[in-house]
């Protein structure tokens, strides 16, 4: 113990002194340090990840690394404590179209063949179904050639993988919903939404929120007003969808705020502009548009939007498709800037009844989320309804606006699934060949089916507050999916290529 004068009880080591008697050096080191270890954070990330070895010694990242390995222990003691099973499923496997991009690899005993890591365990986990296994688990690898982003790490993440047999939607989330607050609760002092979670078909998340990853935080909610101005000759808005935000207690705000979320709109959303009023305390509207909407619609279109004296409202006009997204994003940004999300509250919910299909840039009807997914309605749907009008069985968690996971009740009919993929532009031959397990084994009996897989690496980084993903994993890649630190990607040897049966042409 230190002398009590000396005792320092700001410090972890404050009441305690070591007297050393002898002194041996195990490890000299020969190199000036890269960077201040106990202040990382203000040092540039690639210098951080290049020498990760050092930057893992700061307490912060050392605390994240601890946090991982108790969170995947709680995560599997709840699912088997549930009935589940932890099953491996294979690393190497064949590529098929799920959505990524394949990281492939070549095979050396059979020349002009590949290998591909799986963008998820997804056949395998339905195959388990057909096996037998009716609660399948497990902590599982997933690999996709995809851009990283602040939530996304390129190449590696890591998803709570699961599967039930003879389950509804429903099951589903009532397994996940207790795995998620019960985790989120142990590991954070934050509020968390109290089970079950809010259901909003994404319809709606895109209509409310204008994206189907809402953060509930957020108290600002999108109206179409469309029908009013309808009725009115105002440019800008002619022959578009028009939605509204109103803004509580608004008209407080200066101009120089609505002259900021205007720029916003125009730099960074590529709008055309952002039209907006204060309603003051007699009722009036003021703002650039405000003569150009007669006595008699203002008063619907307050009511209409629930605006009340000393809000504001935002204008965004688009085009379907485009409407959606930048109101989306005006909502997000007024939130940011006016700091409306209460920070101590993980706010969860699920996006339901996702639409089955959707036309792609190409101009082409594609699946919209999991092709492996059952069509609402079953065969009858599929053959009936048009396309774009049928629904799926899919559904998303989010989470403060990131989304942790999807998930679907799967077709496990080989009818539907011939039916489901020939709108979509799929010979059943190509069914047969890109996904030819499940195909096969579907023709054995399969029972009813249905999963989802939470992200890992996301869920650690809510829980820790970080800015981003690569502050959760020990030896992440860098925004460009480089692996700074073992050189990755890089050149392999001619004799290397050779084994492979490969060659590069200059």
């Amino acid at each position: 113990m230190r002398a009590s004068d000396t005792i320092n009880e700001k410090i972890e080591t404050g009441k305690v002194e070591l007297v050393a008697s002898n002194i041996e050096v195990l490890g000299k080191r020969t190199k000036p340090l890269p960077f201040e270890i106990s202040n990382n954070q203000n040092v540039r990330e690639d210098l951080r990840l290049e020498y990760r070895f050092l930057d893992m010694r700061s307490q912060k990242i050392l605390e994240n690394l601890k946090l991982r390995a108790e969170l995947l222990q709680f995560l599997r003691l709840q699912m088997i404590e549930q009935g589940f099973l932890e099953v491996q499923t294979p690393i190497l496997t064949s590529s098929s179209p799920e959505g990524a991009r394949d990281y492939l690899v070549p095979s050396r005993v059979y020349p002009g063949k590949f290998y591909a890591l799986p963008q998820a365990p997804q056949q395998f986990k339905q195959l388990l179904m057909v096996g037998g296994i009716d609660k399948y688990f497990q902590i599982a690898p997933c690999f996709r050639d995809e851009d990283a982003r602040a939530d996304r790490s390129p190449g590696e993440f890591y998803q709570l993988d699961m599967e039930m047999a003879f389950a509804t939607q429903e099951d589903v989330f009532e397994v996940m919903e207790k795995v998620i607050y019960n985790t989120f609760t142990k590991f954070s002092k934050k509020k968390v939404t109290n089970t079950p979670f809010p259901r909003i078909p994404y319809q709606e998340a895109m209509l409310k929120y204008g994206t189907d990853k809402p953060d509930l935080r957020n108290p600002l909610v999108i109206e179409d007003v469309t029908n009013i101005f309808e009725k009115l000759d105002i440019k800008v808005f002619n022959g578009k969808i028009v939605r509204t935000i109103t803004l509580p207690n608004g008209a407080s705000q200066t101009r120089t705020f609505y002259d900021g979320m205007t720029d916003f709109a125009i730099n960074e959303c590529k709008a055309k502009g952002l039209a907006w009023l204060k309603v003051l305390e007699d009722g009036s509207l003021q703002g650039p548009i405000a003569k150009l909407i007669p006595e008699e619609v203002q008063k619907e279109l307050l009511t209409q939007t629930n605006t009340k004296p000393r809000d504001s409202i935002f204008f965004i006009a688009e085009h379907s498709g485009m409407v959606e997204k930048l109101a989306g994003e005006i909502r997000k940004e007024i939130g940011n800037r006016l700091h409306l999300a209460n920070e101590n509250e993980f706010s969860f919910c699920w996006i339901v009844d996702f639409p089955m299909y959707e036309i792609k840039e190409n101009g082409k009807l594609d699946f919209c989320h999991n092709p492996f997914s059952m069509p609402q309605g079953g065969l009858e749907d599929l053959e009936k309804k048009e396309p774009l009008d049928i629904l799926a069985y899919q559904y998303d968690i989010v989470c403060n606006g990131i989304e942790l996971s999807s998930g679907a009740v799967r077709n496990h009919n080989p009818e539907i699934m011939k039916k489901a993929f020939a709108l979509a532009g799929y010979e059943e031959s190509e069914i047969e060949s890109k996904f030819a397990a499940l195909y096969h084994a579907f023709a054995f009996g399969a029972p009813p089916h249905a999963g989802i897989a939470p992200g890992i690496d996301r869920m650690l980084m809510l829980l820790t507050g970080a800015e981003s993903i690569r502050e959760v994993i020990a030896f992440p890649m860098n925004s460009k999916a480089q692996d700074l630190l073992m050189k990755a990607p890089a050149e392999v040897t001619p004799k290397q290529l050779e084994e492979i049966h490969c060659f590069f042409k200059k």
